[in-house]
């Protein structure tokens, strides 16, 4: 067989890039519902959650109503994956309600700058959301 043969529909998949609209549509239900749920459980304001996700007021409004029908974007996916692998990572490192208090609680790591991780998150965007997510990966000793 040469190797001009094979197309890339048939090579292996690397990272999700949540680039495609097939596969955009496919993860936005999903997505939509943990992050909903894991801002409940983080106590958010409904400003905080709609900025995390990268989404107006009014949409946040319709998410958590059930009635939103859109897909999300590329960057908005990226949020979400970061936020669900941030609150698996606190349940993970904490047994206890603490995993669902952190981010609520001013901290003093270089990455926050004494402000809540939320508060960092929501400022630094999707960069500060990897980092948050990289360093309770490190604080589980998984880096």
């Amino acid at each position: 067989m040469a190797l001009a043969a094979v197309h890339y529909a048939e090579a292996p998949q690397g990272l999700q890039t949540f680039a495609g609209d097939v596969d955009r549509r496919r993860l936005t239900g999903a997505a939509v519902k943990a992050v909903l749920r894991l801002t409940e459980a983080w106590t958010t304001s409904n400003a905080e959650g709609a900025a995390l996700l990268g989404v107006s007021d009014s949409t946040w409004d319709r998410m958590k109503a059930g009635r939103w029908e859109g897909v999300l974007s590329q960057d908005q996916l990226t949020r979400a994956s970061a936020l669900i692998g941030i609150f698996k990572g606190l349940h993970l490192l904490f047994a206890n309600d603490l995993a669902d208090r952190w981010p609520q609680l001013e901290n003093r790591a270089p990455v926050f700058g004494k402000r809540t991780p939320i508060r960092a998150m929501i400022e630094g965007g999707i960069p500060r959301m990897l980092e948050t997510r990289q360093y309770i990966d490190a604080l589980r000793g998984g880096l």
